[in-house]
């Protein structure tokens, strides 16, 4: 099969490892490189090979699984595989592509590798000049079991809830049955500012910033202290 997938699992308990190998092993687009049993011997995998999926264990000793992901200067797209539920903000922070939760099973699993062939074959795609906003600028998503147009030059902001994302436009508010991280893939436009880890806006609706909130009309949403740098500079303040 052409295109596989390449894949390395880390994960310092045998059994688990052993469970990933099984599983990928069901599936003919996945190559599994190596089964690493810590982050140091994955990491010499990673500087020789090219890796497009990582499954991550979380609890590690000398070095944890999120501390490894933040090392590394270009990931390759990440599954988390954890017995701990509490790491999963932290996790998607870090634009991880799931969070499997041990035990997990097979088709479990094959929905998130699915979420990962989607986000390769989006990167695969012929590139494209991005456009001005304009009232043609629009994506449709299922929610409440209609499809909604969703304009992006009236959206306003999105907000994480949970496992889902709020939408929150000029003329419609939807509540999709969509990962906040899937929604941030749809926004191509450069005008979606992300300032908090829960919360993405439409630069061209903030009416002003006030300290650690911005105000889009009267809704007031916080700035994240690890995305205020980054916020002020695309507003072209220094400070």
């Amino acid at each position: 099969m052409e295109n596989k997938i390449t894949c390395l699992i880390v994960d310092d308990e045998p059994i688990a490892r052993q469970i990933i190998e099984k599983y990928c092993s069901h599936l003919p687009e996945i190559e599994l490189l190596a089964s690493c049993e810590n982050v140091f011997v994955a990491k010499k995998v990673l500087e020789s090979q090219t890796v497009d999926l990582l499954f991550l264990d979380i609890n590690m000793p000398v070095l944890d699984g999120i501390a490894f992901l933040k090392t590394l200067k270009n990931p390759p797209s990440v599954i988390f595989t954890t017995a701990y539920k509490e790491f999963a903000l932290d996790a998607f922070d870090l634009s991880a592509i799931d969070y499997l939760l041990k035990p997990f099973s097979l088709d479990r699993f094959i929905i998130a590798v699915d979420k990962v062939k989607e986000k390769l074959a989006l990167l695969k795609q012929p590139s494209v000049k991005l456009i001005e906003e304009t009232v043609e600028d629009f994506t449709f998503i299922k929610a409440d079991g209609k499809i909604h147009k969703v304009d992006f030059g009236t959206l306003l902001y999105a907000e994480a809830k949970g496992n889902n994302v709020l939408i929150v436009s000029e003329n419609q508010t939807i509540f999709p049955v969509m990962t906040f991280s899937d929604f941030l893939a749809l926004l191509s436009n450069q005008n979606f500012l992300r300032l908090h880890r829960s919360f993405v806006i439409n630069k061209s609706k903030i009416s002003h910033v006030e300290g650690n909130r911005v105000f889009i009309g009267k809704t007031e949403i916080p700035i994240g202290g690890n995305y205020r740098l980054e916020f002020l500079k695309s507003l072209g303040i220094s400070n």
